[in-house]
């Protein structure tokens, strides 16, 4: 096995660079209109993504779809993961899909 440089690790994101996240999509049920969409998405962000020091990167309209990272170099965690399931599962959506967590930059 070749020993890598920290530069190099870092540059092929391997090892303590190696990045872990997920992908999840929702769908609102149709009785949601715009207004309460938009408060649902802020309380997310507000409850789960940031209070965990994630990010989220994604959008739609009633059918959502994104990719969730931590803030920082590191590795989103199971209990990551459970807490969007939980948010999305206890809203008025249908749908609701968090896959597995995978290298973000080698998948």
């Amino acid at each position: 096995m070749a020993t890598r440089s920290r530069r190099l690790r870092k540059k092929l994101r391997i090892d303590e660079f190696q990045e872990f996240g997920f992908d999840v999509n929702w769908t609102f049920d149709d009785s949601v209109s715009e207004e309460q969409i938009d408060t649902i998405v802020d309380q997310f962000i507000a409850q789960v993504i940031e209070a965990r020091k994630l990010g989220f990167h994604g959008g739609g309209h009633k059918e959502w779809e994104g990719i969730i990272a931590t803030q920082s170099i590191g590795k989103c965690t199971e209990e990551d993961r459970e807490a969007v399931r939980a948010f999305w599962q206890q809203q008025p959506t249908t749908k609701v899909e968090v896959s597995e967590l995978y290298d973000i930059w080698w998948n």
